[in-house]
């Protein structure tokens, strides 16, 4: 019995364990293993390289979507092209060059302004010790060495006057403000263009452009490059690229046929617009270029007069302490004489500043130039949907000037009146 209960519960177990392994296959899915699994493959090396090219080359990029036209005729919005991404690229390397002139025009200017203010008060020393010499030298005793030293001192302080009259620190100084304020509204520009559209090659050309022009209007070096510091006539000054310009009178005759045309405004402009401009243009051209002019060729001769005049007396003064003790007594009077209104010549000229006079009228008179060659140029400027929105040009216009829209408006008005 017990051997049948023990070979009964063995084939108990059996069935149960197989309809156990029956029904786990039963709920287990069948796997399908094939002998080939498809796996996408790896970029190669070279592949990577290059990807990692492009990232670092357009690491400071904007991806701006573009709409480009394809097979079937509908337009679809993509990743800026490969000529936008080398315009863009170009731009900021133009930015950058912008931004490394603007802290080498800063730090050239500083010490500029150094060179100025030490070299004048150098000058004044040493030329009042040389007038103390020379006084002294009269006084009797052993004369000789005061009269040597004050020689000495004199035909120094001549050399180094008429390098100071040559180079005129005070308007090198003048001339690396203008250039850096000039360089940040390029890189203000830049920077709007870049934030605000997709830049393209014109861009770029513009942006090189507008950059030499400013290199070669203010320059960095003094040997060579210095820009004349007495030329014989006043000129503006020039920081933007020149281009030729159109013939003014058929640009008006078709700007004013189109208006007739379409009865209205285009692209901001009107025919009253224009007219305001043309007032404006005359106001800047017959008032504030004549003052700016007169007033900078005022600057000018008075520059050029202190300039002789300085080392002209400092040369008398030497002379007159050479020769003292020889011929009379009139020897250290005439050192000390001219000594003395060499060092006043020289206070006023360089302490005074009139080099820098001299280049704030010369910018000024540039300023004004530049907003009368913009207007012309919109002015001349037949295809109204080519010019800048008359609206926001009127307003930038109302900036530089100083004023608001209505007395812009009101000015040019009394302008056309008078």
């Amino acid at each position: 019995m017990a051997s049948i209960s023990q070979a009964s519960l063995g084939s108990i177990r059996g069935i149960s364990c197989g309809l156990t392994q029956s029904a786990f296959h039963a709920m287990t899915p069948k796997l399908k293993i094939r002998s080939a699994i498809s796996i996408p493959k790896l970029p190669s090396g070279d592949l990577l390289k290059n990807i990692n090219a492009q990232n670092i080359l357009f690491k400071n990029t904007r991806m701006v979507p573009l709409e480009i036209a394809t097979s079937n005729g509908h337009t679809t919005k993509k990743e800026v092209s490969h000529e936008a991404n080398i315009a863009t690229t170009k731009l900021y390397m133009i930015l950058e060059a912008v931004q490394d002139r603007i802290e080498m025009h800063k730090n050239i200017g500083e010490q500029r302004e150094n060179w100025n203010s030490l070299l004048l008060n150098s000058l004044n020393m040493v030329t009042l010790t040389a007038v103390t010499m020379a006084g002294l030298g009269e006084m009797g005793g052993s004369v000789l060495p005061l009269k040597i030293s004050s020689t000495l001192l004199f035909a120094a302080a001549t050399g180094i006057l008429l390098i100071t009259n040559k180079i005129q620190p005070s308007q090198l100084v003048e001339e690396q403000r203008n250039a850096v304020r000039l360089l940040k509204q390029l890189q203000t520009k830049i920077q709007t263009t870049l934030s605000l559209q997709t830049p393209t090659g014109k861009d770029v050309e513009d942006a090189m452009e507008k950059v030499l022009a400013l290199d070669r209007a203010y320059p960095l070096p003094l040997l060579g490059a210095m820009l004349d510091k007495f030329p014989n006539t006043f000129k503006p000054a020039t920081w933007w690229p020149t281009k030729p310009s159109q013939q003014a009178h058929d640009g008006v005759h078709k700007s004013k046929a189109c208006y007739h045309k379409n009865k209205g405004k285009m692209n901001g402009w009107s025919e009253e617009l224009e007219e305001e401009m043309r007032s404006i243009v005359g106001v800047m051209d017959t008032r504030d270029m004549e003052d700016y002019v007169r007033l900078g060729n005022k600057a000018l001769k008075l520059n050029k007069t202190l300039a002789m005049l300085g080392p002209s007396l400092m040369g008398m003064a030497a002379i007159g302490s050479a020769l003292s003790g020889h011929g009379g007594s009139w020897g250290a009077p005439l050192a000390a004489m001219a000594g003395s209104m060499a060092s006043i010549v020289n206070t006023i000229e360089h302490g005074g500043q009139v080099g820098m006079v001299f280049e704030m009228y010369r910018n000024c008179a540039g300023f004004f130039s530049l907003l009368e060659e913009t207007v012309e140029s919109n002015l001349e400027e037949s295809d109204l949907g080519k010019r800048e929105n008359g609206e926001l040009f009127e307003m930038k216009m109302a900036l530089h000037l100083g004023r608001s829209l209505s007395e812009l408006r009101d000015f040019a008005s009394k302008s056309r009146v008078n």
